[in-house]
């Protein structure tokens, strides 16, 4: 998989979207909401970030003693960062849709993430025919890969749910 790499690297700089505007396209909340800003957004493409702290739950049993970001919620993060992207540039009315995941393939992790890391999810649209999206993913953090793999997903409705 490859990817541009981002040209807003500096983290201090203005987000392209707040948290409130994030829960604003994606229903997830605290402690499950994993996206804390926006750094980048396209129709096609997403920079975010997850400011990972030593305060997240997941870290009381994983591991206790030796805290790691559990694989499986960096594939989250991820997720919810297409979803971001998809909702506020596919989706009419982000209100009455829910993206859900339908598929992960060639998942691959590549480093521990710990508390005090800043992981970086950099997520493309591959390809989006009627309400099904393949996207490829990539995590980072201080420019090295923790995580890649590409994911498929629906749009439904939330009536249907």
């Amino acid at each position: 998989m490859t990817h541009e790499k981002s040209t807003n690297t500096d983290q201090t700089s203005t987000p392209m979207m707040h948290i409130e505007e994030i829960k604003n396209y994606i229903p997830h909340r605290y402690p499950f909401l994993l996206v804390d800003r926006v750094l980048e957004i396209e129709e096609e493409r997403i920079v975010t970030v997850k400011n990972v702290s030593v305060n997240e739950p997941f870290f009381n049993g994983h591991f206790p003693g030796a805290p790691i970001m559990p694989g499986v919620l960096q594939v989250e993060a991820m997720a919810q960062s297409g979803c971001i992207m998809m909702m506020k540039h596919k989706v009419e009315d982000p209100n009455k849709s829910l993206i859900v995941f339908t598929g992960i393939k060639k998942a691959k992790f590549r480093r521990q993430v710990v508390p005090g890391d800043v992981l970086q999810m950099d997520v493309k649209l591959v390809s989006h025919r009627r309400n099904f999206i393949t996207m490829e993913g990539v995590a980072t953090v201080d420019d090295e890969v923790t995580c890649e793999l590409e994911a498929s997903a629906a749009i439904v409705a939330r009536e249907n749910l």
